[in-house]
């Protein structure tokens, strides 16, 4: 386009950035491999998770699911392979480091703090997002204030989201275990994370529980612009809920695809789903 209207070139450059941002997967695992001992947990686990995107992870008890999780929160340390978040290849990340890089995630047991309210236990999810240090607290600075301020807002916010308004001010550790999970999820969410890890978010849960998180899911995606990984045993949840699914057995990746593609299968219906016929 020499000669051309530069503007329009430039113009033409945002675009196609963008598109390679839209196109370029939110998180690659290449080759993930981890080992206890003798023991391979994983063993040269690859797949892509597109932005804007749910990812169902299934497989049976022991298949490496949580392994996974774990070290995408960098709980873990892989012993080869590589995984890249956002264009941030994360060999080397701090642990506390990953939820200012958009990384937020939900645990198999819930790791709320009794003792405070519903509101404030989704508060304490955004701290990331803030700036005010240690010695801006202890002088009780204005930004202090004005952050607490902003995190009030935010857990409002994330409140009317999952429908808890009505015990915002209740102690978490009085509200019955559906509710809990909610404020736990909610809390994740403070945190504004671009990759949300969802860690069996329906264990517990009754019939219609699990019919309004899979609702909240899709809304996350939706509304909120997160990608999401889901580990779930609730099959109808998962296959639901999904865009596409990977399954796992003895750390491998036997299976990818669309939901009713991972379900017909061999190796899935052999490893999880019971024998094929």
């Amino acid at each position: 386009m020499a000669g051309g209207d530069p503007a329009a070139e430039m113009t033409l450059r945002a675009a196609r950035i963008g598109e390679d941002a839209a196109t370029t997967p939110l998180l690659t695992m290449c080759g993930l491999t981890v080992r206890f001992g003798g023991v391979v947990a994983l063993d040269r686990v690859s797949f892509d998770v597109k932005r804007a995107q749910i990812c169902g992870l299934i497989g049976p008890n022991g298949a490496g699911k949580t392994t996974l999780f774990n070290c995408l929160s960098q709980l873990y340390r892989s012993w080869e392979g590589e995984i890249v978040f956002d264009g941030h290849r994360l060999a080397g990340a701090s642990t506390h480091r990953m939820a200012s890089l958009g990384l937020g995630r939900t645990f198999q047991n819930l790791a709320l703090f009794g003792s405070l309210t519903v509101l404030e236990n989704i508060m304490l999810g955004g701290h990331c997002r803030t700036g005010g240090g240690f010695v801006a607290h202890a002088l009780s600075a204005p930004i202090v204030a004005r952050e607490e301020e902003f995190l009030q807002g935010r857990a409002q916010e994330l409140v009317d989201f999952v429908d808890l308004r009505h015990v915002a001010d209740r102690m978490v550790g009085d509200l019955p275990f559906g509710f809990r999970k909610r404020v736990e999820l909610a809390r994740a969410l403070a945190s504004e994370p671009k990759l949300l890890l969802l860690d069996e978010p329906a264990a517990g849960l009754n019939r219609e529980e699990v019919d309004h998180l899979r609702d909240l899911i899709w809304q996350i995606r939706d509304r909120l612009g997160a990608t999401i990984l889901l580990v779930e045993h609730h099959m109808n949840l998962v296959m639901s809920a999904s865009d596409t699914v990977v399954a796992l057995n003895f750390g491998r990746k036997i299976a990818e695809g669309s939901p009713r593609d991972v379900q017909k299968h061999r190796d899935v219906i052999d490893a999880y789903l019971g024998h094929a016929n």
